[in-house]
């Protein structure tokens, strides 16, 4: 990205999630490179795709291998130097100012996720807490009544995020996009939590409760991400098409809470509508980059078609291993630097629309003290 000798723009990852530090088993390790929860087919292994090929190209000259290395030679080296070496350099090496983390998973692979605090303290970067509704609504639902489930999730919310900048949703995954949009009534939600109640809690999925938990949210004002476009097969990917959100924006559009729409892919074209269409809503590409390879630059592009520059933001939606964060500041990067000097050729110019993108739009909807330049 265009910057003075030495230093970068700061990159502030929008949407993250802590690591693992010790060491994995091949296949632990391999099941991180991809979206599927399933065994990969007999013979097959998730380096053989885009990602795999990306942690290769990025990842290995920062262990002091050739890029391209084999798997197997990146495994062995990632051993020599161990987990909390290998996670050091890849952390810091990916350029990063602040992360704001995720808080609602706790480990990868059945291994602990580092704290937001280790995180930071091994990325050389400040870290802020985002925090997952679902999980609070869940954790707070023991020992609630059918009429008291709004009011004690509204009171586990507002302790949840004394100290967070933002809120996450992954409706996308528990119901689909295409949910009422209008705030669900008193009754309905008492009858619903009565449902959810006698089912023995656990898992939120009751479509009501699931709408009333965004409102909820809505309501403090924070910005509040949504999951949109792909993921593991959880989801119904047909259902995570952002556009499916438009009555939803408009209904929460005189709140003035900003909505930020992550990922999107295959769907990017239409977050980007909504982002140019809406005052309130916002969208990343995260977690599409780096698993699309060379295709990142072309998402970016289709991306840049209608998303204003002050709408876009970075993030990697890493997970569990470091390698994430290095590709995915390394994909975002080069599809923006690819776009700008086709784009932009003046540079003052393009250096502040990367300045945005890769950073000051974060900033300034998260309300975030300023980061200084990041050494590489």
């Amino acid at each position: 990205m265009p910057a003075t000798p030495g230093a970068a723009p700061p990159l502030v990852d929008q949407h993250c999630h802590s690591v693992v530090a010790s060491e994995l088993s091949s296949s632990a390790f391999a099941s991180l490179l991809t979206e599927s929860d399933r065994p990969p087919a007999p013979g097959a292994t998730p380096w053989d795709g885009a990602l795999g090929l990306a942690v290769r190209r990025w990842c290995a000259p920062e262990l002091d291998l050739p890029a391209f290395a084999s798997p197997e030679a990146y495994l062995e080296r990632r051993r020599e130097l161990g987990a909390a070496e290998a996670t050091r350099r890849l952390l810091r090496r990916s350029g990063l100012a602040a992360c704001l983390v995720d808080t609602g998973l706790t480990e990868a692979a059945g291994v602990p996720l580092l704290t937001p605090d280790e995180l930071g303290g091994l990325a050389g970067a400040d870290v802020h807490e985002i925090v997952r509704i679902e999980r609070v609504a869940e954790l707070a639902t023991p020992g609630t009544t059918a009429a008291g489930w709004s009011d004690a999730v509204r009171s586990a919310l507002r302790r949840a995020t004394r100290h967070a900048v933002g809120l996450k949703s992954v409706i996308a995954y528990r119901h689909g996009l295409d949910f009422d949009p209008a705030r669900p009534s008193a009754a309905e939600t008492t009858r619903a939590a009565g449902e959810y109640l006698d089912e023995g809690g656990g898992r939120l999925r009751h479509p009501v409760l699931l709408r009333q938990l965004l409102w909820e949210a809505l309501e403090l004002g924070l910005p509040l991400q949504l999951h949109t476009g792909f993921g593991d097969p959880d989801l119904t990917l047909h259902r995570t098409d952002p556009s499916l959100l438009t009555d939803f924006v408009r209904a929460a559009e005189p709140l003035g809470t900003p909505l930020v729409l992550l990922h999107g892919w295959p769907y990017h074209r239409q977050a980007a509508w909504l982002a140019q269409a809406f005052p309130t809503v916002h969208c990343d590409l995260g977690l599409a980059l780096g698993h699309v390879g060379t295709g990142a630059r072309r998402v970016l592009a289709e991306t840049l078609e209608l998303a204003p520059f002050h709408k876009l933001l970075f993030s990697t939606d890493a997970y569990g291993l470091p390698e994430l964060y290095r590709v995915g500041a390394a994909a975002f990067t080069d599809a923006l630097d690819s776009w700008l000097a086709e784009a932009v050729p003046v540079p003052a110019e393009a250096a502040r629309i990367a300045g945005l993108i890769g950073g000051g739009n974060a900033q300034k909807l998260y309300k975030l003290p300023a980061v200084d330049s990041v050494s590489r």
